[in-house]
């Protein structure tokens, strides 16, 4: 029977699956009868084809021993989807003897081949893989196997036969097994070009040559096992097979899932699909499920993949449906179970639910979905709380009122996520914020800020978009975490919300969308400054609008006296065109730090920052409002004849001075000499000569603008100094801080302006004291520390328009007075008891300290007639003496 071949091209198709090649000697006899309609000489044809060989075979057997170096073997490639098997010889050499004949010739004598060939996965490696199936008769010798290979550059040049020299060597790895593996580089461009091949095996110094064969290596792709493979339980109750796709072939595959089930009953079955997953129904508690999966190209030819590892699975006694859940707050869900006990399936209608095996879930909840499923739904959940290392709700399905150790876990979530964004001064970036602290409890989750922009704006009720772009967020310091958008579009509006990703699944928080330019802090106004203006006397506070952003602005100032713990008084400017504002304050020679901020005067986005602290200079705003109050000690020399007057003054306040006092000028006039001034500094004494019968004098506080206007004069007069309307002048003391004194006049030609009252102490060369009183007093109070055992001396001089009249002196207190303390002599003893001896003095003052403190408190003055009295808890005081 000769097989004739009428393609031109003369390379044997190599099929995806695997193929043999059976190898004899040429030019071989044996006894053999060949099948019916088969006869032992091939034919010729047109003169090209030439009988390749004629075998006569027996029972025998067949021995190579005698074969030389040199001998080759043609062999012959099968599938096992032929009975016949082509024969090529010297096609290499440019001749073609092809010869059909039946293999189980082949496998009864010679040497024979598994052969495989496949692309891997990566789509970069051609491999071929060779497997030895020699028969007793054939001695295996060393094995030595070479593929030689031509790739066309492109897909058009494919020659019928190609050309001896144009064939690339490859040496194939062989291993102990004698099993070899022969790896061919394919680029990515030569993916659908045919790739023509032979093979060379050398055994014993015996070769053995394929014949010429072609393939696609894009037809021939061999997938990498499935990988991922995993089991579980879906909420419907049926056992869920999934494994994950591959990623590198360019082409969907289909799978082949085999698996057996071990429960009361054996069950096996064998799908194909072309999903990555597969439902098996009626899943039983207790069953043990054991699964492979396989992979190959859905449309076109391919190879299977291996089979991935085998993978178990057991179901529990009790079975929920999901086990696990993970929800947001006020959400509902649903749990559902199967309950196994011993052998028997518990009814449905006898199952009850529990909450953490201590709050029995109401059965007005329940459901029955089946004989065997029970189903219960918890609705409007809240937030789960952390109990020890638990982080989730435990949910038991019972029977009645026995329940498995084994619970389902629900984990609520508060996901209203609240996220904050501000767009900078600059309009160039919008940083959004956000918390983590309503998620905490959540261990293995990671979030994920997700965003999706509009052309403009924001819709009125913002939504999660099917396409969204996640955004990378760093955690600060403060437990915010922190995301950058830029650049950005300020009309735009942008939809975010924060994923929570976890095993169990996602959660997303209620989206919010924002428009970045509603979101603007500005930068914070420029070049403030701070002053007190001159001769209004107002705090002035001035500053810059920023450049950006151009809508109006308002303005929010704070103020306040400079100092440790400033006391901040707040003042608004709405008018977009301000740029400085003046406030009333009531200290106009104190230092105050001012700020400013502004924001959108629509209101929309944030305050800007504060600006730099501007400080105020205390400088002069007026002239002093007046002079120093002051007043004269004179000083006589019988025997120069000279009368030396000097003039005591205390510094002005503040308030007075405005702000401060530089110099003081003592202004002189007489009737001889006329008027001029001396320049007394910053001095608060001045002496000067006093020769004529009436001089007058005034002193004037000068600052930086000018010299007081409303200033005190003080004639000195000889002749009034004998004026005398002072008839008498008595002097109560009430305790050591408060002494009453009252005076007498008579009547006067003169204009009485005021009196100025002196005290001091007898018999010391102490600073005399002095006020200021008022000529309608009569009764005056000297608030002071006097000591009971010394003496004072007190002088009222009366102040007329003409000059000063004569003194009223007293040199002690009015003698009632006196009469009335007489039982308090004892103090006196003690003085020279304390001077005499020193270990008693410690005993001596606290003597004197109870005496003195009763003395003091015996008369407690009327608040009334004694202005230092005035607003004191007196029973107070006491309970603290």
């Amino acid at each position: 029977f000769i097989y004739v071949i009428t393609a031109f091209n003369l390379a044997y198709p190599s099929t995806p699956w695997r193929f043999k090649l059976f190898c004899m000697p040429p030019n071989t006899t044996y006894d053999f009868l060949l099948p019916a309609g088969i006869p032992k000489n091939t034919s010729n044809l047109n003169g090209y084809y030439e009988p390749l060989l004629e075998a006569k075979f027996n029972s025998s057997g067949t021995y190579y021993s005698n074969l030389t170096s040199k001998t080759t073997f043609h062999c012959c490639i099968w599938s096992e989807e032929n009975e016949n098997c082509s024969v090529q010889a010297d096609n290499i050499e440019g001749k073609a003897f092809v010869s059909t004949v039946n293999s189980l010739v082949f496998q009864q004598i010679g040497a024979n081949w598994n052969i495989q060939c496949w692309m891997k996965e990566d789509l970069e490696l051609f491999i071929c893989y060779i497997e030895p199936l020699f028969n007793s008769s054939f001695k295996n010798y060393d094995l030595k196997v070479h593929l030689l290979y031509v790739l066309p550059e492109v897909l058009a040049e494919s020659p019928l036969v190609p050309q001896k020299g144009s064939f690339q060597l490859v040496q194939c790895n062989c291993s102990a097994h004698k099993c070899c593996e022969c790896h061919v580089s394919v680029p990515a461009a030569k993916l659908n070009c045919t790739l023509s091949m032979y093979l060379k095996i050398t055994s014993g110094g015996v070769v053995f040559q394929s014949p010429l064969m072609s393939v696609q290596p894009i037809t021939i792709v061999k997938p990498d096992p499935p990988l991922g493979l995993h089991m579980e339980i879906t909420d419907s109750g049926d056992l869920k097979i999934s494994w994950s796709s591959s990623t590198l072939v360019p082409f969907q595959l289909q799978y082949e899932v085999k698996y057996s089930e071990n429960s009361t009953s054996m069950r096996e079955a064998d799908e194909i699909v072309s999903a990555t997953s597969l439902l098996i129904d009626s899943v039983l508690p207790g069953s043990s499920y054991e699964v492979q999966v396989r992979g190959k190209r859905l449309d076109g030819p391919g190879i299977w993949s291996d089979w991935s590892n085998p993978l178990i699975f057991t179901t529990q006694d009790v079975i929920y449906f999901p086990p696990k859940i993970l929800t947001s707050v006020g959400s509902n869900v649903s749990f559902h179970c199967i309950y196994k006990n011993g052998n028997k399936i518990v009814s449905s209608k006898n199952i009850v639910w529990w909450m953490n095996l201590a709050e029995k879930i109401p059965e007005s909840q329940y459901n029955i979905v089946g004989d065997r499923v029970s189903k219960v739904t918890l609705p409007s959940l809240n937030a789960t709380r952390l109990r020890g290392k638990f982080a989730y709700d435990a949910v038991y399905c019972c029977k009645e009122h026995e329940c498995h150790h084994r619970y389902a876990e629900l984990y609520v979530v508060d996901v209203n996520i609240n996220i904050l964004c501000e767009t900078d001064g600059y309009l160039t970036k919008m940083t959004c914020r956000w918390s983590t602290k309503a998620i905490q409890s959540l261990a293995g989750s990671t979030l994920q800020l997700r965003y999706h922009r509009s052309s403009l704006y924001c819709s009125d009720v913002p939504s999660i978009h099917t396409t969204s772009e996640p955004k990378d967020c760093h955690l600060q310091r403060d437990g915010f975490y922190e995301c950058i958008f830029q650049p950005i579009f300020l009309l735009s509006g942008y939809t975010m919300w924060i994923r929570i990703n976890h095993s169990l699944g996602s959660l997303d928080s209620p989206p919010t969308c924002v428009v970045p330019d509603s979101m603007v802090k500005p930068l914070p106004p420029s070049s403030v400054k701070a002053e007190i203006t001159a001769k209004i006397g107002l705090l002035k506070i001035s500053w810059k609008k920023p450049i950006f952003p151009e809508n109006n602005l308002q303005f929010q100032i704070r103020y306040g006296l400079n100092g440790k713990e400033i006391q901040w008084k707040m003042y608004e400017v709405y008018d977009a065109k301000s740029k400085s504002v003046s406030l009333p304050v009531p200290d106009l020679c104190a230092v105050y730090v001012a700020q400013v901020r502004c924001k959108r005067l629509d209101g929309l986005g944030y305050w800007s920052n504060w600006s730099t602290p501007a400080y105020t200079v205390v400088m002069d705003v007026k002239v002093p409002i007046k002079g120093p109050e002051f007043w004269r000690i004179i000083h006589e020399d019988s025997t120069k004849k000279e009368r030396n007057v000097t003039l005591l003054w205390k510094p002005l306040m503040k308030n007075d001075s405005l702000c401060r006092v530089r110099r003081y000028v003592v202004k002189h006039h007489t009737a001889r000499n006329g008027t001029w001034s001396e320049d007394v500094g910053n001095h608060t004494k001045f002496t000067f000569q006093w020769t004529e019968q009436t001089h007058t004098v005034t002193v004037l506080a000068v600052n930086s603008i000018g010299a007081s206007f409303a200033n005190f004069n003080l004639t000195l007069s000889w002749p009034m100094s004998k004026v005398n309307i002072v008839q008498s002048l008595n002097a109560y003391p009430l305790n050591s801080s408060c002494v009453i004194l009252s005076w007498m006049l008579s009547l006067s030609d003169y204009n009485l302006i005021y009196f100025i009252l002196e005290w001091k102490i007898l018999n010391e060369d102490n600073e005399i004291k002095w006020r200021k009183i008022p000529s309608s007093v009569k009764r005056y109070y000297i608030h002071d520390h006097f000591i009971p055992i010394e003496k004072y001396q007190f002088s009222l001089y009366p102040i007329f328009m003409e000059g000063v009249g004569k003194p009223k002196i007293i040199n002690s207190f009015t003698q009632d007075d006196i009469e009335k303390h007489q039982a308090d002599a004892g103090l006196y003893v003690i003085v020279p008891i304390i001077i005499s001896s020193l270990t008693l003095l410690l005993g001596a003052l606290l003597i004197l300290h109870q005496r003195m403190k009763k003395l003091f408190w015996d008369d407690v003055p009327n608040p009334k007639n004694c202005s230092w009295a005035q607003g004191l808890n007196f029973q107070k005081s006491t309970d603290i003496l």
